[in-house]
């Protein structure tokens, strides 16, 4: 009599006693993904922005090292609470999703450390590609009520925009700019694992 039992694969894996996703392909929710953007206005107050038209894969390798990234955003997905400011965001001016209606960040290299590292990578925006470290860390693993496996993490970095082409500005009569040159992203996502 044969044994079929079947044995079900665990979607996470222990290395160095931390709880990671187990390798695979785990694909982006656009519906549980928040890539917000932070800027200054009038060099004090905080604008915030987000995309909400996120895709992408994170690919889990044996050695967490060897994993990628790799993510599209919709440039006209933009949304900063304000009309007007959205029209302007998306204007030549500034994000200009006409012409470039699309960035992308696709990774280079991982440097991982228990539950959270740095994922380095090339982001185009503007058509323009610059290097940029991420620092990741794993939030944790759910199953949802689908029975899907959900992997969840969070990421920061800062850019300078001016280093993407996206240049425009004010100067103030007492000094400084209207809108600050440096940008801080902040991402919050969930991904599901291919073929759970």
């Amino acid at each position: 009599m044969s044994d079929t039992t079947t044995h079900e694969v665990s979607p996470t894996h222990t290395v160095d006693g931390h709880v990671l996703p187990a390798p695979g392909d785990w694909a982006i929710d656009p519906g549980h993904t928040d890539v917000a953007f932070i800027g200054r206005h009038f060099m004090v107050t905080k604008v915030r922005g987000r995309f909400t038209d996120v895709t992408g894969t994170v690919v889990i390798a044996p050695d967490i090292n060897d994993s990628r990234v790799e993510v599209s955003i919709n440039m006209g997905s933009v949304e900063s609470g304000n009309v007007d400011r959205d029209a302007h965001i998306k204007s030549t001016e500034l994000f200009d999703v006409e012409q470039f209606p699309t960035a992308t960040f696709r990774s280079t290299t991982v440097d991982w450390r228990g539950t959270g590292g740095v994922v380095h990578g090339d982001l185009t925006i503007h058509g323009v590609t610059r290097p940029v470290p991420l620092a990741v860390t794993f939030e944790g693993h759910v199953r949802d009520p689908w029975g899907g496996e959900r992997a969840i993490f969070s990421a920061k970095t800062k850019v300078n925009r001016e280093d993407f082409g996206i240049t425009w500005n004010v100067a103030l009569e007492a000094g400084g700019l209207l809108v600050s040159k440096d940008i801080q992203i902040e991402i919050d996502f969930e991904t599901v694992l291919n073929g759970a």
